[in-house]
């Protein structure tokens, strides 16, 4: 028969040791806690900004522009700052043309109403351009009259202002009185039309008085 072998008595040393270890662990984990929690509601890590906030556009009156209709309106208003400026220079430099040959041009328009056919004096009449930019972008041409006979003479010639297909869309008359023998006159037929479409000029008439 065995005899079981007697144990030990129980010490109480190892149970008290291992209930300071688990205090000792709950401490910790509670300190651990505790300073996440004072972080979170304390002074922040200085290596980290905060988030900038976005303005306030409630306060804001209107709409901003884009980049896109800033330019528009821009181009626009150049283009009809352009625009008048040619006009004011057209209108000066016509005015100032007219006031010399005004008299000359009506005779010349009420001479060729009875007229037929090109008139008696096409060889005495010749026309060349003049640059947009003396005439504040209006088209003109000089029309180049030269007496070539042996007694003093008076001119009326009709210049038509034809478009692409080749259809008068204007008319205008000009004139020169007494020319003396081989005297020339260069009076100035001049459009009023815009310059878009491009007009071509075209002598048509030239009578000798």
């Amino acid at each position: 028969m065995n005899t079981p072998s007697p144990r030990g008595p129980r010490r109480p040393g190892r149970t008290r040791s291992a209930a300071v270890a688990l205090a000792a662990i709950a401490a910790a984990t509670s300190t651990l806690a505790a300073c996440g929690t004072d972080s979170d509601s304390g002074d922040s890590d200085p290596s980290f900004s905060e988030r900038p906030s976005p303005p306030d556009t409630a306060s804001f009156s209107g709409t901003a522009p884009s980049v896109n209709e800033s330019a528009i309106e821009s181009a626009r208003a150049a283009a009809s700052a352009a625009a008048s400026s040619a006009s004011a220079a057209a209108s000066s430099f016509e005015a100032s043309v007219s006031a010399e040959v005004a008299r000359a041009n009506e005779a010349a328009e009420s001479e060729l109403k009875d007229v037929d056919g090109q008139g008696n004096a096409m060889s005495d009449v010749s026309m060349t351009g003049k640059p947009r930019a003396e005439t504040g972008g209006l088209l003109a041409v000089v029309v180049s009259i030269t007496n070539k006979t042996d007694t003093q003479a008076s001119y009326a010639v009709q210049v038509d202002f034809l478009d692409s297909s080749g259809k008068t869309v204007e008319t205008r008359f000009v004139g020169a009185e007494d020319l003396d023998p081989g005297e020339r006159a260069q009076p100035l037929a001049i459009s009023r039309k815009p310059a878009e479409p491009a007009l071509t000029p075209k002598l048509v008439k030239a009578q000798r008085y």
